[in-house]
């Protein structure tokens, strides 16, 4: 495993405050089993990913929830240049704990892999025009 593909706490979403501010403020971007959201929260040229995961109890039980966010994590860590520099949140939709395995969320990510660098590009704007908004 290569430093690259490690998995640390600046890495996640962790804050309530940020999750909430990802879904006020994120770009939505919608696969099969997910709504992703995308915000970039300042307008820093050094912007880390990061990724958070939220799946409610309509989707399943403890043990497919739990497993959706490994796999998930599994996705982000092993291919994190498919992601854009922002923070990243994924949000399981209610069919998604009969279907995903890592592949399945791989193909899905890579399939919305263009979708994703537009929404990054779209909430990167959306920070720069909040930043001139507050100084001016």
């Amino acid at each position: 495993m290569t430093v690259r593909e490690r998995y640390r706490p600046r890495d996640r979403v962790r804050a309530r405050t940020d999750y909430r501010r990802v879904q006020r403020h994120g770009v939505k971007v919608h696969t099969r089993s997910f709504i992703v959201m995308v915000h970039v929260p300042t307008v820093a040229s050094t912007v880390p990913t990061r990724l958070g995961v939220t799946v409610t109890r309509k989707v399943g039980n403890a043990v497919q929830r739990n497993r959706i966010k490994r796999v998930v994590r599994e996705v982000f860590r092993r291919n994190r240049d498919l992601f854009p520099p922002a923070d990243v949140v994924f949000v399981a939709k209610r069919d998604a704990a009969a279907v995903l395995g890592y592949d399945e969320v791989l193909r899905q990510v890579k399939g919305a892999s263009r979708a994703l660098s537009r929404a990054g590009e779209k909430a990167a704007e959306r920070a720069r025009q909040r930043a001139e908004a507050e100084t001016a």
